[in-house]
């Protein structure tokens, strides 16, 4: 059953190797560390949430807003299939309403801080800010270079279908997200300002003076969500 659909436009997706030791007490239960050629990544993602309905139905003032979040990789093995999937650090969005719900019933970590976008066909950033801490991130982008080639780190990056949420107590909940494959455009400039240590946490502080790995873009597409399931382990 498809409990959200919304378009997904202009993601700017900065990806960071990091030792699986920073992310091993936030894999949810029956699930792992998924790498790309043994590494291990977390990725800032800023990007448009537009048209979104819930249940098909808009609601108002809650269509059109932005989103970064903090992500990483992981998988679940069957015995029939590999299940590629992200798990969220956090949440970021401008509506109240929207993170709260998320939080509360769904357990996601979302919070609610101000937010802006500047986006054009060569450029796009996004902004984010609570009290006296105000991060940007943001992208010049040229020309098309296409659906990311199978097994490549692009691929590794766009490429997952998969959600999983911790719940406490060994409680792990499961969703699908559908949309086409996305090209990438090269990404010719970024602009990475963030206070990482007070938007993430501590434990992410050492990404302040890091270069990222890579920084890609994706003009995205409509997106399914369906509606989450708790898995047995």
């Amino acid at each position: 059953m498809r409990f959200l659909t919304a378009r997904w436009q202009d993601l700017i997706m900065a990806n960071y190797e990091v030792g699986p030791e920073l992310l091993a007490s936030r894999v949810p239960a029956g699930t792992e560390l998924d790498t790309f050629e043994g590494k291990c990544f977390v990725s800032l993602v800023g990007f448009m949430f537009l048209d979104t309905r819930v249940l098909g139905v808009r609601v108002p003032f809650h269509v059109n807003f932005e989103e970064v979040n903090l992500r990483f990789y992981i998988k679940r093995e069957l015995p029939d299939e590999t299940r590629r999937a992200v798990c969220f650090v956090k949440e970021i969005v401008p509506r109240t309403a929207i993170a709260t719900v998320a939080r509360v019933l769904y357990g996601e970590p979302y919070e609610r801080w101000r937010m802006n976008n500047e986006r054009s066909d060569t450029a796009v950033q996004y902004e984010w800010s609570r009290g006296n801490v105000r991060n940007s991130l943001g992208v010049e982008i040229g020309q098309t270079s296409g659906i990311p080639p199978a097994g490549s780190h692009g691929e590794f990056i766009i490429e997952h279908y998969w959600g999983y949420t911790a719940r406490g107590a060994g409680r792990t909940d499961e969703y699908k997200v559908e949309h086409p494959k996305w090209e990438l455009r090269s990404v010719t400039d970024s602009t990475i300002d963030i206070d990482i240590e007070r938007t993430y946490g501590p434990e992410f502080a050492f990404l302040q003076r890091s270069a990222p790995h890579s920084v890609l873009f994706a003009k995205g597409s409509e997106i399914s969500v369906f509606k989450g399931a708790t898995i047995k382990i």
